[in-house]
């Protein structure tokens, strides 16, 4: 089966973000394909590479880039979600004259159109959060 992920919720708010990585990783063992994780409202929280949760926590971004590195998944931020909190890429820095480049290894920001392209071309859209 071929699965899109949403991922709706901060990774400090909820468990959410942590199940849906959990989900996929359970999914990947059983050969499932995971086509994109679209990451829409605050849970563009989960693409901040400055993110420094204590040492005792989760580091959520942390997993996310190691996944996205270990398996052929596509990490898409929510450019609009993305701009209304802070989370600048380098271009998006630079056009704005801004220094900030804050997203982790692994992700890329893009519009709703790539959750769209994600429902139509996989069998099942999971929301988390």
């Amino acid at each position: 089966m071929k699965f899109a992920i949403q991922v709706n919720s901060s990774p400090y708010h909820c468990n959410a973000g942590h199940s849906a990585y959990l989900f996929i990783k359970a999914a990947l063992v059983q050969n499932h394909d995971i086509f994109r994780v679209f990451f829409y409202h605050d849970g563009i929280y989960h693409a901040f590479k400055h993110s420094t949760p204590p040492d005792d926590e989760q580091q959520l971004t942390t997993l996310w880039s190691k996944l996205a590195q270990q398996y052929p998944i596509d990490l898409v931020v929510c450019i609009s979600a993305a701009q209304r909190r802070g989370l600048l890429h380098a271009d998006e820095a630079s056009r704005q004259g801004k220094l900030d480049n804050d997203l982790a290894a692994g992700f890329r920001i893009s519009g709703l159109g790539q959750l769209v392209e994600a429902t139509l071309v996989t069998d099942r859209l999971i929301v988390f959060g």
